[in-house]
């Protein structure tokens, strides 16, 4: 494989350049939207974003899964040792909502394991990324430019998820998917500690704030594909945490022959 920090830093350059694209149509007073096959949400952001980003990864040596380009059938993905697992703009509907909570998420997933994580919040310009070879989750936050202010992989910028604390736990709930099995975990949650606390946000955020201490566990009930998680389960690994798989009780894993994530849960 390629030298991971090369990789990594090529992939930080298309997440910035897609986030950028990204918001010159956001704040733009109207954009052009419409309903995929699934019935989710697709907008000319997403299209710009991922043809970008394409653009950057489609000369490295591996191949990509990408949710906006037609992916090639599993006899022959699953030839690939390493791919790359792309969302272009994850949290659409956060995007028609304009709340910022939107992000674009680059992966690199070697034997079905993510390798290499980022993810980039255009709005707050946030930057999140990890080589978990290296066991090492960082932030940062972009100039006004959306330049970096440092070199990558700052020891200043690296991120902690939280240490247990018995009276308190926060959960992470989506905005758009709080269901009654997540609500049933919470409850039971409440049995174990003297105050639980929700804390929403949308697109793989969720991911984020576990891996940075701001949220303790992150339940997953609910329906997500492969390059809504491959960036975010990169970082919560880099930082320490597991995303075990409710199906399996094993880490989630990539590249299989169903896009679907089975359901799951970030914590310690």
């Amino acid at each position: 494989m390629t030298q991971p920090n090369n990789l990594l830093q090529l992939a930080i350059a298309a997440s910035i350049n897609a986030g950028k694209a990204i918001l010159d149509i956001y704040y733009k007073p109207d954009f052009v939207s419409e309903l995929k096959n699934d019935n989710s949400p697709l907008t000319e952001a997403d299209l710009a974003a991922s043809k970008i980003i394409n653009n950057y990864l489609v000369d490295t040596p591996y191949p990509i899964i990408n949710e906006e380009i037609k992916n090639k059938d599993y006899a022959e993905r699953k030839m690939w040792e390493t791919c790359w697992i792309v969302d272009p703009l994850d949290g659409t509907k956060e995007f028609i909502k304009r709340n910022g909570e939107f992000t674009v998420n680059i992966a690199l997933c070697n034997n079905g394991a993510p390798a290499i994580g980022v993810i980039y919040v255009p709005v707050s310009r946030e930057l999140y990324y990890a080589d978990v070879t290296s066991h090492s989750a960082y932030k940062t936050i972009l100039d006004e430019n959306h330049e970096l202010n440092s070199e990558i992989l700052n020891e200043d910028d690296r991120i902690f998820p939280s240490k247990p604390n018995n009276s308190l736990i926060r959960v992470v709930g989506s905005r758009s998917h709080m269901n009654d099995t997540t609500l049933d975990f919470i409850n039971e949650v409440e049995k174990n500690y003297e105050k639980v606390e929700i804390v929403s946000k949308g697109s793989s955020l969720k991911f984020c704030l576990v891996a940075e201490g701001k949220a303790d566990v992150y339940p997953r009930f609910a329906p997500t594909m492969e390059w809504d998680t491959a960036a975010g389960q990169a970082i919560c690994k880099a930082a320490g945490l597991k995303v075990i798989s409710r199906k399996t009780n094993e880490e989630l894993e990539y590249n299989k022959e169903n896009l679907l994530n089975p359901h799951f849960i970030v914590s310690i």
